[in-house]
């Protein structure tokens, strides 16, 4: 068993914010799902107060060690989230962890009140690094505005605050510890990097729709392993590590550089199963068991995910 900030957890392995829809996931492979979740915790997509569309197409560019996003953060917004994901995500055989974001201290505090309330909610994560977003780039990469952000939410709620650091800042452990001072209980990191591609016919020209986006998989797991260190060195804080963990191997290094708990993001993209190959592969090297993570069967008797 692991335990996040009093939440218990049959493993240390979660779900990145964005990176795995359970909702989708149950619509194809139904129950089956329940029996084999590959998370110990589900880390919802970001809900922000009004309705979001994204941005604009094209969205994705793929790198040889992973890939650029430019998704925009699309969700229904507050009221359709609880109106209608809330109810399908509360049946999850495992604690719901509801990442949010606005575009001010009080956008973030209306969003923290409203989930403060419901009981089918385990914790809020506090999106302040998406570099797809302008204001979630202020509020975290500076210690000052993520101290009054956090002095102005802290007292809307009694459930965990997870502060999602972004690596786009001059000196992250710093942000880390003006987290820990004004009373997160928790952070993860790190969230996506900067990054841009040029139209592969048109000279000059970006690729996404968005100019640029977050890089993200094994490209960005050097980093992610430095900057969980750093932060360790800084605070006592629980640490969810996240950034191009594949294996149990990867997690075990974030592990050894502080992290508590190990979130898989990227690689559910290409084996949505990725998280219970982790979580397996991970204990098998902490404990010196044999790895062997099952994989479910969907409706027709196939596998439920394969490569």
């Amino acid at each position: 068993m692991s335990d996040l900030c009093g939440i218990p957890l049959a493993h240390p392995v979660v779900n990145a914010s964005g990176t795995f829809d359970a909702i989708a996931a149950r619509r194809a492979f139904g129950d089956a799902l329940f029996e084999a979740f590959p998370f110990a915790a589900y880390v919802s997509k970001t809900v922000t107060l009004q309705p979001r569309q994204g941005n604009p197409p094209p969205r994705l560019w793929e790198l040889p060690a992973g890939m650029i996003n430019s998704i925009g953060l699309p969700n229904k917004g507050l009221a359709g989230y609880l109106a209608e994901d809330l109810p399908l995500l509360a049946e999850l055989p495992v604690p719901l962890i509801v990442n949010v974001m606005g575009s001010s201290r009080e956008d973030v505090g209306r969003l923290v009140a409203a989930f403060a309330e419901r009981d089918e909610v385990a914790a809020l994560e506090l999106n302040v690094s998406c570099p797809n977003v302008r204001t979630g780039l202020v509020m975290g990469a500076d210690p000052r505005e993520l101290g009054a952000l956090l002095d102005h939410v802290r007292p809307l709620t009694d459930k965990p605050l997870i502060a999602k650091l972004t690596p786009n800042a001059t000196a992250p452990a710093d942000v880390a510890a003006a987290a820990e001072a004004h009373g997160a209980d928790a952070v993860s990191l790190v969230n996506t990097l900067r990054g841009m591609a040029f139209h592969p016919d048109r000279p000059g020209e970006p690729w996404l729709g968005a100019g640029t986006g977050g890089v993200s998989g094994p490209a960005i797991r050097a980093i992610a392993v430095a900057q969980v260190r750093d932060v360790r060195r800084r605070t006592g804080l629980p640490i969810v590590g996240m950034g191009g963990v594949q294996s149990g191997r990867h997690a075990l290094d974030l592990r050894r550089a502080g992290a508590d708990i190990v979130a898989v993001g990227t690689e559910s993209f290409r084996n949505p199963l990725a998280g219970s190959a982790v979580a397996a592969e991970l204990a098998a090297l902490e404990q010196g068991s044999p790895a062997n993570p099952r994989v479910p069967e969907g409706r027709s008797g196939t596998p439920m995910f394969v490569r």
